[in-house]
């Protein structure tokens, strides 16, 4: 069905396009018989289609991968493509739909929505500055990492790509006066799949799932000195299982100067199941089943420079601490790793009236073991890059 889409979109262009040509040569008087010649499309429909955006959100290149500094492959990818419509279809009711063609299509058994779909929501004005969202929504929290778009991310840190990060729910928000503070909250689906999906052979038995597989989100989004300081902190509560809770807190701040912005992401995620996975893959060679009370603390930095009118240096720099506070072992560690990330890019957009823009960049993860871990479960250190040249763009195409 996806496809068809695609070719209902672009056979509507060159339709929408010859309605708005015969006006303006009517008006002008410039054809014979113009008055005869009708646009296909209703006079109504074509202004529904002013209030509507189609854009294909695309990162794609040639990739270089790396592990350990030896070189494994490279070869031309397509990183992202997401296909987007969003709009106004009434005075009070907005939609937005966004599919991702880069990721297998699994239908998830708790929401009963292919997984390759990241948003399908209708949005409702309720009063001037209050909405109100319904349908497979983007989790509102905090942290400007998750708050980019996806083409402009090479790589996650640890908590981010290992998350669901759109669920089926609803929301309400609500802005000040002010216009500088909006609040939101949030109830929400606390995964895509049933508890036995997620987890598998690997659910502890002592721990039943719950029969209201909810989470909360409670976001702020505020701007200070006239919006060069902002901020989007979040807490997060997602009801996982009987007694095993997830409580989440990201507390993003950004700061815009006059050619550069300076981004700075603090998260904490207290897993009494570990929903992230990564301690449950450390330990899986003697613990057969999921950790129990993990906790990942990250940092992530995002540096944005614009040196000349065409061209911006990127960096960021990120760390993610994974501890197994529930390590029976009364002689272990609580701490098992530390993850680090360094992403140095370059962007140069050769045209003023399109965001297209051609790009370098390389990824270099390392993963940083505890002598514990190491011994206990035979962990051991390793690292691995990406290097990536190619095009990244949201490309408007109605």
């Amino acid at each position: 069905m996806k496809k068809y889409w695609i070719y209902l979109i672009i056979g509507l262009i060159p339709i929408i396009s010859m309605g708005q040509k015969v006006e303006t040569q009517t008006n002008e008087g410039n054809l014979l018989m113009t008055d005869s010649i009708k646009s296909l499309i209703p006079e109504d429909r074509q202004k529904l289609l002013k209030n509507i955006d189609v854009i294909f959100n695309t990162r794609m290149g040639f990739d270089s991968y790396f592990t350990d500094n030896n070189h494994d492959i490279s070869n031309f990818k397509v990183n992202q493509l997401r296909l987007e419509m969003k709009g106004k279809i009434h005075d009070k009711v907005y939609f937005r739909f966004r599919s991702r063609y880069t990721r297998e299509p699994e239908l998830g058994s708790l929401d009963n929505i292919t997984r390759a779909v990241d948003l399908a929501w209708v949005k409702i004005d309720l009063a001037t500055r209050t909405q109100f969202s319904f349908g497979k929504l983007c989790a509102d929290w905090g942290g400007y990492e998750f708050d980019f778009n996806p083409i402009d991310i090479m790589s996650y840190n640890d908590i981010i790509k290992n998350a669901d990060n759109f669920l089926v729910g609803a929301g309400i928000s609500h802005t000040l006066k002010s216009k500088n503070h909006t609040f939101s909250f949030q109830v929400l689906n606390s995964r895509n799949r049933t508890y036995e999906e997620q987890y598998g052979t690997s659910a502890p038995p002592s721990i039943n799932p719950s029969e209201y597989p909810l989470a909360t989100v409670v976001n702020w989004r505020g701007k200070f000195f006239e919006g060069k300081f902002q901020t989007t902190w979040s807490y997060s509560f997602f009801n996982e299982a009987q007694g095993a809770h997830m409580h989440y807190y990201a507390l993003g701040n950004k700061f815009k100067g006059k050619n550069f912005a300076l981004y700075y992401d603090f998260k904490y995620s207290d897993e009494g199941l570990d929903r992230n996975g990564i301690i449950s893959r450390i330990i899986d060679s003697q613990y057969q089943y999921a950790a129990q009370d993990a906790l990942y603390v990250e940092n992530w930095f995002r540096g944005e420079w614009a040196v000349a009118s065409k061209v911006t240096l990127i960096l960021s720099i990120f760390n993610c601490d994974h501890s197994w506070k529930g390590n029976p072992d009364p002689n272990g560690s609580s701490k098992l790793s530390t993850s680090y990330g360094l992403i140095p890019t370059i962007e140069y957009m050769p045209f003023k009236d399109i965001n297209l823009r051609f790009f370098a960049g390389y990824v270099a993860r390392k993963y940083d073991f505890a002598s514990y871990a190491e011994n206990a479960f035979g962990a051991k250190d390793f690292t691995t890059g990406q290097f990536s040249v190619g095009i990244v763009a949201p490309l408007l195409v109605l």
